[in-house]
């Protein structure tokens, strides 16, 4: 049970530092790159770009069309948003990266209105 407070405190010291973003933000990007890393025939490291990309989906299958509304409410309104609560992550130690990851790698993967602003059932 010690890993799991170990976890709390880690995003705790994230909202102290940053509270742009809600704490289910967090883990619903942790829940999100290991769903994409799962559906890998091979699990890998993956790329920003992958991961916004896993994330859309994750995020249509888990809320439907309230998707957006909740994306919004927990302060995530672009790919970059993804990128930064990634890094913030990397940074408490709680995912790691490859040298060559870079915060631009999340930026304007997908436009947040044409990705979820109309709903509908993809098979991708």
């Amino acid at each position: 049970m010690e890993e799991a407070g170990s976890f709390l405190k880690k995003i705790e010291a994230i909202l102290e530092k940053d509270p742009n973003y809600k704490f289910e933000a967090y883990t619903f990007v942790l829940a999100a790159l290991h769903d994409t890393v799962n559906r890998l025939k091979t699990p890998r490291h993956i790329t920003g770009k992958e991961l916004a990309l896993g994330i859309r989906k994750y995020a249509l299958d888990q809320f439907g069309p309230m998707v957006k509304t909740v994306l919004h409410h927990w302060g995530v309104h672009t790919t970059l948003d993804f990128g930064k609560i990634v890094f913030a992550l990397i940074d408490v130690q709680l995912l790691s990266r490859q040298p060559e990851d870079k915060l631009e790698d999340f930026d304007k993967v997908y436009d947040f209105e044409e990705a979820f602003g109309k709903y509908k059932i993809e098979d991708e």
